[in-house]
């Protein structure tokens, strides 16, 4: 089948354009080149407010004020104070906070392995930043797995210690912290917001009982804390990575109950809390098969949340879309004493 009359075999690209020695192509010849036609010039309200003159006054209207508005503030005098402070550009390579929380502070000094938390960068307010810059060397320490902490040159004291991996804001740390201040709490994060805020809240209500610790947990318990170092475990509301091929990544699991059970002293208290019901049942199953732990309700169940765990923001958000929050309370068993033949 041959072509349509008047046009070539060309691409789709190109369909429509009359062929070359076609009549239509023959009688634009003839015409000549179109006169060129001077642009339209684009009215001041768009095509939707031309159809209604009451919108287009109100956006006429509108115009005229920003215009006034501009006019006048670049002839008014420049305030000193008003003026935005010119932000230096960090040369490639240096730290964030030089006297700070380091981004990696273990580096790749240990084996590749699967991790339970995502670091997040977001925005570090000025009071943030100041805490970390003034405080970090007093209350902070990076997690790099190359000594071992003597916890009570750490706190200064031999007060019982307890752990808490993932604090957030810090906020409920922070109440945690003034409630018992006999106890010290060794929190551990990588959000650097967070760790800001923790070091803002110990230092305005004089919380020297609290510690900020930036890294892995897992290279905390395992390269830098001794046997029976600690009094206690808190982990409130860890990630729950919900999707099937994430659950590996999920924090509680057996390896980590086993290294947490050589760095608790007998009759430690565990305490974990969520609002991912399929994890909260992980967690019970997890808790109740290891043979270092036992759990503190005679039911074998859930625990009512304890007075000394306060309901965090994130907790109460949970609450307001109707989730359901089970805490977790096992104590560590003592240890098993190696038996002899007769």
């Amino acid at each position: 089948m041959g072509n349509r009359p008047g046009y070539s075999r060309v691409s789709a690209r190109y369909r429509g354009s009359p062929a070359r020695g076609s009549p239509a192509r023959e009688s634009a010849a003839r015409k000549g080149p179109a006169p060129e036609r001077p642009p339209k010039e684009s009215p001041r309200t768009p095509r939707h407010a031309r159809r209604c003159p009451e919108r287009a006054e109100r956006l006429r209207a509108r115009a005229r004020k920003i215009d006034r508005i501009v006019s006048d503030s670049a002839h008014a005098p420049d305030a000193p104070d008003s003026a935005p402070v010119p932000r230096s550009p960090r040369p490639k390579g240096e730290p964030r906070f030089p006297d700070g929380p380091k981004a990696d502070p273990a580096g790749s000094h240990f084996e590749r392995r699967i991790r339970s938390f995502q670091p997040r960068r977001s925005r570090v307010t000025t009071g943030q930043a100041d805490a970390l810059q003034r405080l970090w060397p007093k209350w902070g320490l990076d997690i790099d797995g190359s000594r071992t902490l003597d916890l009570s040159e750490l706190f200064g004291n031999a007060r019982p210690v307890v752990l808490e991996i993932g604090f957030g804001m810090g906020e409920a740390t922070a109440q945690m912290g003034a409630d018992d201040p006999d106890t010290n709490i060794l929190a551990v994060d990588v959000h650097t917001p967070g760790q800001g805020n923790l070091l803002n809240l110990a230092d305005r209500y004089g919380l020297s009982n609290i510690r900020v610790a930036n890294g892995d947990a897992i290279i905390l318990l395992r390269e830098m804390l001794t046997p029976d170092a600690l009094d206690g475990l808190r982990v409130y509301f860890p990630d729950p990575w919900p999707k099937k091929r994430h659950h590996k990544r999920r924090l509680i699991q057996p390896e980590f109950l086993t290294l947490a059970a050589t760095r608790l002293r007998p009759g430690a208290l565990v305490h974990c809390a969520t609002d991912w019901e399929p994890y909260a049942e992980q967690m019970l199953e997890v808790l109740t098969a290891h043979p270092h732990f036992e759990n503190t309700q005679p039911d074998g169940g859930y625990a009512p949340r304890p007075a000394f765990r306060p309901v965090t923001r994130f907790e109460g958000q949970g609450l307001d879309k109707g989730h359901v929050v089970n805490d977790l309370l096992f104590r560590r068993v003592p240890h098993q004493q190696p038996t002899t033949g007769a």
